[in-house]
């Protein structure tokens, strides 16, 4: 089903979620990924990458989000500040106990009404938990900034609000997808966990696929 080619585009999904995946999945610039491509013999432009990031982000992470586990262990609540347009913006973010992004929001205030917003648009998915923590975030949930900002780094920061929300969206949830695959574990258990990911991102590609046709 992946090999079908989505209406108006040469490369099938297959071909355009390897891209994504790597765009996400890899603190990897877009010369980066042209080259991997390259070298298997796919030739995109840096436009195309851009346009199969726009087009497709939303529709890989809306198939993401339908596979995770509804989660209802305590919730830690903090934001971030990036660079958008040169700009410092504010990411919201909730992770639950283990570090795993339940959602994020990208607001150009830090304040109360974005904060409400924010638990609004939470409680639409989730449930609410027993305990929520604000900040003074564990060791490990810390941690989970870490992507984010070797993204950001590669990225020179981001152009626009709407495309870093989109990109962010998806990097967080491929994020979830190989949450243990870097940790101390032994090498056995995450060989386990990033087979796991790819047949995840397997599947989400072919349920995109079939969304498409």
């Amino acid at each position: 089903m992946t090999d079908r080619k989505p209406y108006r585009h040469r490369f099938p999904l297959s071909v355009i979620g390897d891209a994504l995946r790597l765009s996400h999945r890899f603190p990897l610039s877009q010369r980066d990924v042209q080259e991997l491509l390259h070298e298997r013999g796919i030739q995109v432009s840096h436009k195309t990458l851009r346009q199969w990031n726009i087009k497709f982000a939303p529709l890989l992470t809306k198939e993401l989000r339908h596979g995770e586990t509804r989660r209802v262990s305590p919730w830690h609540l903090d934001e971030v500040c990036v660079k958008v347009g040169g700009v410092g913006d504010w990411l919201w973010r909730a992770v639950d106990e283990r570090g795993d992004v339940l959602d994020i929001l990208l607001q150009e205030h830090r304040d109360t009404e974005v904060a409400k917003s924010f638990f609004v648009r939470l409680l639409k998915i989730y449930e609410v938990p027993e305990v929520i923590h604000i900040d003074k975030l564990w060791n490990s949930v810390e941690q989970s900034h870490r992507p984010t900002r070797r993204q950001e780094r590669q990225q020179r920061g981001f152009r626009s609000r709407k495309r870093a929300q989109g990109f962010l969206d998806l990097h967080a949830r491929m994020t979830n997808v190989h949450h243990p695959a870097r940790s101390t574990l032994p090498a056995h258990y995450r060989r386990h966990h990033q087979r796991a990911g790819f047949s995840v991102w397997q599947e989400v590609v072919q349920q995109a696929a079939c969304t498409l046709h």
